[in-house]
């Protein structure tokens, strides 16, 4: 029987909010009691935004919560090698495409097709979905802005993927509150083209959220992704990259969210709670662990 590896991987570009600390905390509790082994990822592919300030800090937090893990510890920064060979392998298949249209582009074609009564897609987050280059563009448009070095986004040709598949796409997903960590994980049917042409790599930089996240987990066995239900969904696209990369699929377990007091998620850049406010506030471990309800 394998041993369970969960993992927790933030990124150094703000300081961990309480939310990140119910994320850490869970998996790292759930890597003590099912024997098993708690990884800590770097995700720092925004090297603009993560320093190593920003790094430094919330590894202070993290040990700060009591929290201990695997050395060395994996940066994301130190495999763009692996991405850019994920993103030949993606290419391979003929899923993959160059675009070039701006966000204002998509903006405003999105809003013109509203305009004129037609319904417009969104993603399970709630975001219009991009369009194909060719619905905006025409190919001379395309190609000159190619050949003249103009940015592009690597998206997947979404359509094109899903004719690839020769079944439907499920994952496993269990509970996952401390109580329910030996329940039996359950299939979850999903649909990747909800997501439509999602971007999976930059002319600046070659990989993605979405790449890097399924390449790391893969290549540093996690059997468990313990994440919060914001990424309940994307779950379906992870599953369409494991499957044409060729990687195993682990156990999903999407937990609550913390909540701030306008009914939204904490995040980053609104500047919610810190934990290093809250020490300096005088809080404890302790305190954090009853404030996330642990």
């Amino acid at each position: 029987m394998s041993i369970p590896v969960f993992r927790f991987a933030p990124s150094p570009n703000g300081h961990l909010h309480i939310g990140h600390a119910l994320s850490a905390l869970l998996n790292y509790e759930a890597a003590r009691q099912m024997g098993g082994r708690f990884l800590l990822r770097i995700e720092d592919i925004d090297q603009t935004r993560c320093t190593p300030e920003l790094e430094a800090d919330m590894l202070e937090d993290l040990e700060w919560l009591g929290l201990e893990w695997e050395t060395p510890v994996l940066r994301q920064s130190d495999r763009f090698d692996a991405y850019r060979a994920g993103l030949q392998k993606l290419s391979a298949f003929g899923i993959l495409y160059r675009s070039v249209l701006t966000r204002s582009e998509i903006k405003q074609f999105v809003a013109d097709c509203v305009e004129e009564g037609n319904d417009w897609p969104k993603d399970p987050d709630g975001v219009p979905v991009s369009p194909n280059d060719g619905m905006v563009l025409s190919d001379d448009e395309r190609i000159e802005r190619l050949s003249s070095g103009a940015s592009y986004a690597v998206r997947v040709d979404m359509v094109r993927a899903m004719r690839y598949l020769k079944s439907s796409l499920t994952w496993q997903e269990a509970g996952s509150s401390l109580d329910a960590l030996a329940e039996a994980p359950h299939p979850v049917s999903c649909d990747p083209s909800q997501w439509g042409d999602v971007v999976l790599a930059r002319k600046e930089t070659p990989t993605s959220y979405h790449l890097s996240v399924v390449l790391d987990d893969a290549y540093q066995g996690v059997t468990d992704i313990l994440r919060g239900k914001d990424l309940y969904h994307a779950t379906s696209l992870h599953r369409l990259l494991q499957q044409f990369l060729g990687l195993p699929s682990p156990v999903y377990r999407h937990h609550d969210l913390v909540l701030g007091e306008d009914g939204k998620k904490l995040s980053k850049s609104t500047r919610s709670t810190s934990l290093r406010s809250l020490r300096e506030a005088g809080s404890t471990p302790a305190d954090i662990r009853q404030l996330v309800g642990l």
